[in-house]
């Protein structure tokens, strides 16, 4: 696939570009991607992807990619599930774009349930994952809590996406306290110093939750319980990055979602090299004033809300977080 098929979504370059980030770094680093069934077209379509943007190639061979059930066997790999494949190439190619030396460990759930995913991050870490990414949830409940401790990996980034319903109940597992909730912003190149503008994303996930105690580290005024986001990044589909798929899809299209800035930011906490201080999310909040904070939009989807929880604004709110990478000092 030549370079001229590409569609005009964002590439590597451009996210480094617009989140200021190095171009090496992160070779001692595994990122785990964490989804459900088995995407048969995976480490090829990668190759297509890396190879186009002129990243080093990451395959099995030699040594960079591998990709196993939620038991952690090369072999059977679960069925696909429908939808996944293309879930797998954007959460593969989004990490890969942020940290072109790092790792990649693919991890296939036999199913989309959160006990078949959430044993799979803990093969993920068993196998020696330092991050892992995780592009899926569904809203808090009573039952959230059975699943809590999956996520509880002190010494490996937990980071997960807050979801693509708006301001709503919180999505788990990003409302876990020990996890790294990140939100969506839309993207656009810009005449100005840095070059690009952002604005909370219309559909990023953020909630308050009923059920997770507030952390000591968060300190927004209007939620009791635990705030998602924590951090953001490009997440509109329409200012979103390429992405090449084949065995769902044709080849490449623009994908976006919450479920690309969550493995985005996994491979920038990869290039900082701080993995092990993410017990939770709380190293985000102490170097907050080193993020690009982003201060417009909003994601009202119907709910009722007036506030930070559903606007960006100046500091801390619901769509951004603290907000999005600017180098990488603050991770």
């Amino acid at each position: 696939m030549h370079a001229a098929a590409r569609p005009a979504g964002y590439g590597p370059a451009d996210l480094r570009s617009a989140y200021r980030l190095p171009d090496t770094g992160g070779a001692g680093e595994t990122i785990a991607i964490v989804d459900a069934g088995d995407a048969p077209t995976a480490e090829a379509d990668l190759a297509v992807y890396r190879q186009t943007y002129g990243l080093p190639p990451c395959t099995t061979a030699n040594g960079c990619f591998r990709k196993v059930n939620q038991r952690g066997d090369t072999d059977p790999l679960p069925p696909p599930q429908g939808g996944w494949q293309l879930e797998i190439a954007l959460d593969l190619d989004m990490a890969s774009a942020a940290c072109a030396q790092c790792k990649i460990l693919l991890v296939e759930g036999d199913d989309a349930s959160l006990e078949a995913l959430g044993i799979s991050v803990n093969t993920a870490v068993k196998l020696g994952a330092t991050i892992v990414s995780n592009s899926y949830g569904a809203a808090e409940s009573h039952w959230s809590g059975d699943f809590a401790s999956y996520y509880q990996h002190p010494g490996v980034a937990m980071v997960v996406s807050s979801g693509d319903s708006g301001f709503t109940v919180p999505s788990a597992p990003a409302v876990y306290s020990s996890v790294i909730a990140v939100g969506g912003t839309s993207l656009s190149k810009a005449d100005n110093a840095r070059g690009w503008t952002e604005s909370a994303w219309k559909a990023a996930g953020s909630g308050c939750s009923a059920w997770v105690p507030k952390p000591l580290w968060q300190k927004d005024p209007n939620c009791p319980g635990r705030t998602t986001a924590d951090v953001s990044a490009v997440a509109d589909p329409d200012t979103g990055p390429a992405v090449y798929e084949t065995s769902y899809t044709s080849g490449w299209s623009i994908v976006g979602g919450t479920s690309a800035s969550a493995p985005f930011i996994a491979g920038v906490i990869a290039l900082a090299g701080h993995h092990g201080e993410y017990p939770d999310a709380s190293r985000i909040y102490a170097h907050a004033t080193q993020l690009h904070d982003v201060v417009t939009g909003n994601n009202v989807q119907g709910e009722q809300c007036g506030d930070y929880l559903c606007t960006g604004v100046p500091g801390y709110d619901g769509p951004t977080g603290n907000g999005t990478p600017n180098g990488v000092d603050a991770f």
